[in-house]
């Protein structure tokens, strides 16, 4: 089998990798004859690693310190640089100059473009608001607003004053916020007025004026207009216009907080599976030094690129995205659908603006190979050099239609991490080839490694995905955890002192990755992350369902979400019934979360303590044997889900 993709001798001698090489020998004298060297000397060698991706990427920082890292042989308790200070936010806004830095597409109904100085400068005059409003440092700000300039401008804002930011999609339903920004107790919140999705307005006023009064921390709402010029916000109190808020305070310099490496940045959400999400706390220090080598040594960012990744601020991606401003690139942001009006929408926007980095979704890639779109041949996508995919394994039949049917000689990415780490430990490489329906290579300075069930490195063979040495981007620990348990309890548990990350993966002959998907009970629909308990709690609260369990079916190159319900005496699923269940779970949660079966059945399995068993279910459902059938209090109730003619169609 030949590789889809070869690097230009000449580019890959150009690129940030090769440049990165040699600073190594000049800084320490190593010999790489080749990448593999490189991906060897980082790991054998991270704390010169770690001190060179700072001055490759230029950080601006008080000071760096002495000290690189301490407790290197703890996971979790190793930190990193633990004299340095430095502000998240300063690293990101390093230009003031009239240059693009945002470009925006809201469906095609709004587009805007967005200089540094105006960035800058938007920056500067909401962070004073914030802070006559009393925001300060480790006190939270959070955002319930599409991917627009005024989410970005918000978290540069809040981050630059040492305060924590956090957003979610504004698709979520009362209960889905309150979920998650419930947990951080944030003093001021961020939204538009609404949001287009598939060329509709959606409103999100009438959910603030529901979502305010159960955030008793809340002082402040600020409405973005976005929908409407002028947003009636009478409904939510202590609202504000933003452009109201900031507009005692005409632009200064920013007093940018500089703070310790592991100050706390973002508080990101876990998808829920056992309950509420659990809030993961990542640090300043960490996460900008992670994307600056993600940005320049993986992807090949170089100043003036125009890096685009379709996502919505309920999504790390977004996280990722923005911090391509410290690297040099300008962001394309886009809210709404990828195939309204037409799929055409994205290639359109990277034609006009000169899209080089696409990002999108493995479902997305396929949701255009299904439905026939040839870019290809209306497009002319001439500054785009590379296609990143994320979310969910990409199938191999979808890395030949990007080649056939997008561009010939576009280098393809799929790349894979997640929140757990608001990053990759698996991804792209401009200096090796692709071969297909496999990443390229693991993370620089990321010992990651294929682990068999009995915790020993396996190659060519599937298993858990681990990471066995510390990294930067391991979160400080989850919000309201203050003895770390339930940090250890999601990663450290299974393999001591090793990061078991929760994919099923295998580590390729090419030294590259296949992932097969999560190895819980995670729905993965679409590449999109959805905890069980989120459905399970928008479920329960309808009289006529007694009980409810719900699995991720594979269908096609992708996986379905089915619900299976026990309903109470006498009642009987129909078709009122099942448009009950999936409105209650579409208003509460998102349209994603809707299950695309429901059936009912007599009895749901669990365990002698009373457990449900979704992953015994989804075996079944699979036609594949149960482990641990001995542990149910009632294994025949395995029997009903097996063979059922309502999943094979």
């Amino acid at each position: 089998m030949e590789p889809l993709w070869r690097p230009d001798p000449d580019q890959a001698s150009r690129s940030n990798v090769a440049r990165f090489m040699k600073f190594v020998t000049e800084r320490f004298g190593a010999r790489l004859g080749d990448y593999w060297e490189l991906d060897r000397w980082a790991i054998e060698f991270p704390e010169k690693f770690w001190v060179l991706v700072w001055e490759f990427g230029n950080v601006i920082a008080e000071t760096r310190g002495e000290t690189v890292l301490e407790h290197g042989e703890r996971m979790p308790g190793a930190r990193w640089f633990p004299q340095a200070r430095l502000n998240f936010a300063e690293n990101l806004l390093r230009r003031r100059d009239e240059t693009l830095a945002l470009a925006f597409w809201g469906e095609d109904k709004v587009k805007r473009h967005v200089s540094h100085r105006e960035l800058y400068d938007a920056v500067s005059r909401l962070a004073q608001a914030l802070r006559s409003q009393g925001v300060g440092v480790d006190d939270r700000v959070v955002g319930f607003i599409p991917n627009m300039p005024e989410a970005v401008i918000a978290m540069l804002a809040t981050t630059s004053l040492g305060a924590v930011w956090s957003s979610c999609s504004p698709d979520f339903g009362v209960q889905g916020v309150l979920d998650r920004f419930g947990q951080v107790e944030p003093k001021v919140l961020i939204s538009a007025d609404g949001y287009y999705y598939n060329g509709k307005t959606h409103d999100c006023l009438a959910r603030l004026a529901e979502i305010e009064p159960k955030l008793p921390t809340l002082e402040k709402i600020l409405v973005v207009p976005y929908v409407s010029a002028a947003p009636d916000i009478s409904g939510v109190k202590n609202g504000a216009l933003l452009q109201d808020f900031m507009a005692p305070h005409p632009a200064r310099t920013i007093d940018f907080a500089r703070l310790p490496f592991a100050h706390p940045l973002y508080i990101m959400f876990s998808s829920g599976t056992t309950g509420v999400p659990k809030c993961i706390v990542h640090s300043a220090g960490g996460a900008l030094l992670q994307h600056l080598k993600e940005h320049l040594l993986h992807v090949d960012i170089h100043a003036g690129d125009r890096l685009f990744y379709y996502t919505t601020c309920g999504w790390m991606m977004w996280n990722w995205l923005v911090s391509g401003l410290a690297s040099g690139a300008s962001l394309l942001l886009f809210d709404g659908s990828p195939f309204y009006p037409s799929g055409n929408i994205l290639f359109d926007y990277a034609d006009a603006e000169g899209m080089t980095v696409l990002g999108t979704s493995a479902k997305c890639i396929e949701g255009w190979s299904k439905n026939e779109y040839t870019p290809i041949a209306a497009h002319r996508l001439d500054h785009l050099k590379v296609i990143l995919s994320t979310g969910s394994p990409l199938s191999p039949e979808d890395f030949d239609y990007v080649y056939e049917d997008i561009k010939h000689d576009v280098r393809l990415s799929s790349i894979s991490g997640g929140t757990d780490i608001i990053s990759c430990f698996v991804l792209g490489n401009p200096v090796l080839p692709v071969w297909r329906g496999e990443i390229q290579c693991r993370g620089l300075g990321m010992k990651v490694e294929i682990f068999n069930d009995q915790g020993q490195p396996v190659h060519g063979e599937k298993g858990e995905l681990v990471c066995t040495a510390p990294f930067p981007v391991m979160p400080i620990g989850f919000w309201n955890d203050p003895e770390g348990k339930k940090y250890r309890a999601a990663y450290f548990e299974r393999f001591p002192n090793v990061w078991c990350h929760g994919d099923y993966a295998e580590f390729t002959a090419h030294n590259g990755f296949i992932i097969y998907g999560r190895s819980d009970a995670v729905l993965n629909p679409g590449g999109v992350r959805i905890g069980t308990a989120e459905i399970y709690r928008q479920v329960d609260q309808l009289d006529e369902v007694a009980e409810s369990i719900v699995i991720g079916q594979e269908w096609g190159n992708d996986v379905r979400v089915v619900l299976f319900v026990k309903l109470k005496g006498g009642v009987t699923l129909n078709e009122p019934l099942t448009n009950k269940i999936k409105s209650q779970i579409r208003i509460n949660t998102t349209p994603r979360h809707v299950p695309a079966k429901i059936v009912q059945v007599n009895d749901i399995p669990r365990t002698k303590s009373g457990k449900i068993v979704e992953l015994a279910v989804r075996e079944v459902v699979h036609d594949r044997p149960v482990k641990n059938i001995e542990a149910l209090a009632n294994p025949e109730a395995l029997e009903q889900f097996r063979g059922r003619e309502e999943l094979r169609k």
